[in-house]
């Protein structure tokens, strides 16, 4: 898949680079702002306030408050600008394997509503948040009954790329991130329109476990600013590792996206420019 607008040649060989974003109802700001200064070809963008749970929603209906928050009009923005600059970003919260039943409920319905919206506006993917522990049984279950009615939109799980020794994977099995995209995808049998998301932090795994990844449907590659470092010349770089990564995905047609808080040396309206080199 695709995004942005490059002319006529094969989209195959074409380079992306979108941003993540906060939440913002104004639309047409953000993708203005993030195309036209920041050099980004899309956005991934969360399409519901992150605030709103159905819950909450459903005990304010007695005072009137019918209008669900999702990130204003689909008559903001064109069909074709929705279309080819625009990857939805579901909730970061939602948790359908929590133990708490009110949170499991308010996420399943949340997802499906947020899918649809997408859907709607003729979006070419969403990115779903990684899952909260080991057991994503309800979470993988949910998002294969979204698979077998979704039309042509793909959805990509975000899954980090860390080391089999970091300590904020205890909750994996055998601390490999592969084993977790590979739990999911077994349970939502193997669906062509399910692919992943790479987060790609300063720490890179071993070179062993990068590799199961280059046979995988990796769609996109999330890379952190704090993963960046700061050259002689005071200008923002990467680790070689970082690079050869970043430049072997871009050569099998892998987008990339940046993602965090701006560092010191690199403004908003810098930073989609500083990975034009990796492009060549």
């Amino acid at each position: 898949m695709a995004l942005g607008e490059r002319g006529g040649w094969d989209k195959s060989e074409s380079r992306y680079c979108g941003v993540e974003t906060d939440f913002n109802d104004d639309m047409p700001h953000l993708l203005s702002f993030n195309l036209s200064s920041g050099g980004f070809d899309f956005v991934v963008a969360s399409l519901m306030d992150p605030n709103y749970r159905p819950s909450l929603m459903e005990k304010d209906i007695g005072g009137g408050s019918h209008v669900l928050s999702f990130a204003g009009s689909d008559l903001v923005l064109s069909p074709s600008q929705w279309s080819s600059h625009v990857v939805g970003k579901i909730s970061s919260w939602i948790d359908l394997d929590s133990e708490d039943e009110i949170l499991r409920m308010d996420s399943e319905t949340t997802l499906k509503q947020e899918i649809s919206w997408a859907s709607h506006l003729s979006l070419q993917a969403c990115l779903l948040p990684s899952p909260k522990g080991a057991s994503c049984a309800n979470y993988a279950r949910c998002v294969n009954q979204i698979l077998q009615s979704l039309n042509n939109m793909q959805l990509w799980l975000r899954i980090p790329l860390v080391k089999n020794d970091d300590d904020t994977m205890d909750f994996i099995p055998s601390g490999d991130s592969w084993e977790l995209w590979n739990s999911f995808r077994l349970l939502c049998e193997h669906h062509s329109q399910l692919s992943v998301a790479l987060d790609v932090l300063s720490s890179l795994p071993s070179a062993n476990s990068l590799g199961r990844w280059l046979g995988e449907p990796v769609r996109a590659a999330i890379i952190h600013t704090d993963s960046f470092l700061t050259n002689a010349r005071g200008y923002p770089c990467l680790s070689r590792r970082h690079q050869k990564l970043i430049t072997g995905f871009l050569n099998h047609s892998i987008q990339v996206v940046i993602s965090g808080k701006l560092n010191q040396w690199c403004s908003q309206c810098e930073l989609g420019f500083c990975f034009r080199p990796y492009w060549y």
